[in-house]
């Protein structure tokens, strides 16, 4: 038992230590809340990321996210044609003026929630979806839940205060569906536009993000604020490989809400990069013992790329555990081995399984008898 606390405590202390390492790096935080990840889904900073605020307009990250599930698995077409509700056209905020019973294609209404934040089409689209936007904000808030979001209750499709019930989430759980949503690449064909136009141009959208042009390599997602929330940002930017997303809450003004996010992208971008291990060596090809074909192919799950500091990639290594050869029947996916990600302190840090590339069927016994009977003609 006392190994295991003093075991614990080294951990927590570690842990402790490199948070204080990164605040030194990251400098002062003067938003309410703020939270770092990779896209990967790896937290490199939170700053009372459990907090419990208001996200205005961020909560389109959501609506987004539903959007586009619901668009690659082909429940839905960006060519349907969306319809605007009475309901929808009394939102009020940033709107495109939707009018009831205009319609836009899912692109323009996406284009518009995107880029100019455009509360009457989070609802349309809502509505479009799932039938209301009460149905809509429950496959929200279950989504949220999937992904692990415990501080989250959505409200509404788009943000907008309500009165007696407010949307309210966190910066980690808003950094978990900023994650989720970066799964989905045609979403950044409408958060990285700076300015574009709808209604077969008649109406202009101007990006609310303006670090689209003032920070490198900015490529969305979303910003917010109503004076309740203060201003929020989930900026999302991607360098050398490595994307990043800094969560930014309840900032007091729009420069602190850039400084903050800023902040926590440099430092994100200095200390930490992108890893994908080579995993090549491990694919050759393994005898087959009493199978048809003399040897199988070895493939490798996708390892997929890893965030990892800087000043250790070149600590990491790769060890593979695969066996000698393999007894027929193999099965095509079958698990035949492991390769293995090691860091300099000799810790697995990830695990890829190595499979069968096809099918090799066990040989009968005329098979062996034939390739005997071979055998000795050759041999006299």
């Amino acid at each position: 038992m006392w190994i295991k606390r003093m075991l614990c405590g080294f951990v927590c202390s570690g842990v402790l230590l490199t948070q204080a390492a990164a605040l030194a790096e990251v400098g002062e935080i003067q938003s309410k809340a703020a939270a770092l990840y990779a896209a990967d889904g790896t937290e490199l900073y939170s700053y009372h990321a459990d907090e419990k605020l208001q996200p205005a307009s961020v909560t389109k990250i959501m609506t987004m996210l539903l959007a586009m599930e619901a668009v690659d698995s082909g429940k839905v077409s960006l060519s349907d044609m969306v319809t605007g509700s009475a309901y929808a056209a009394s939102m009020g905020g940033t709107q495109i003026w939707l009018k009831e019973g205009e319609q836009l294609t899912l692109d323009e209404m996406l284009k518009a929630i995107a880029v100019g934040s455009a509360n009457d089409c989070a609802v349309a689209v809502a509505e479009h979806l799932a039938g209301s936007e009460q149905a809509f904000v429950e496959q929200m808030n279950a989504r949220a839940k999937e992904l692990g979001c415990t501080g989250t209750t959505f409200v509404n499709a788009n943000g907008l205060d309500t009165g007696d019930q407010k949307t309210l989430t966190t910066a980690h759980d808003l950094a978990l569906i900023s994650v989720e949503l970066l799964r989905h690449p045609g979403i950044i064909d409408y958060t990285s536009i700076w300015m574009d136009t709808i209604r077969d141009g008649a109406f202009t959208l101007a990006n609310t993000n303006k670090m689209l042009r003032k920070y490198d390599g900015m490529i969305g997602l979303k910003t917010g604020y109503i004076s309740e929330a203060g201003f929020c940002i989930s900026a999302a930017a991607e360098r050398d490989g490595l994307t990043l997303i800094a969560v930014v809450m309840a900032a007091p003004d729009k420069d602190t809400r850039t400084a903050d996010a800023s902040q926590l992208l440099n430092y994100g971008f200095a200390n930490y990069a992108a890893y994908t291990p080579d995993l090549s060596s491990a694919c050759g090809d393994l005898p087959v013992v009493l199978g048809k074909a003399d040897s199988v192919g070895v493939m490798c799950d996708d390892p997929g790329s890893m965030t990892v500091q800087k000043d250790q990639v070149s600590g990491l290594t790769v060890s593979y555990d695969r066996p000698e050869s393999l007894d027929a029947p193999v099965t095509k996916g079958e698990q035949i081995g492991t390769a293995k990600v090691i860091d300099g302190n000799g810790a697995v840090v990830r695990e890829v399984a190595l499979r069968a590339a096809e099918d090799v069927e066990k040989q009968s016994f005329l098979d062996v008898l034939g390739a005997l009977c071979r055998a000795a003609s050759w041999g006299g």
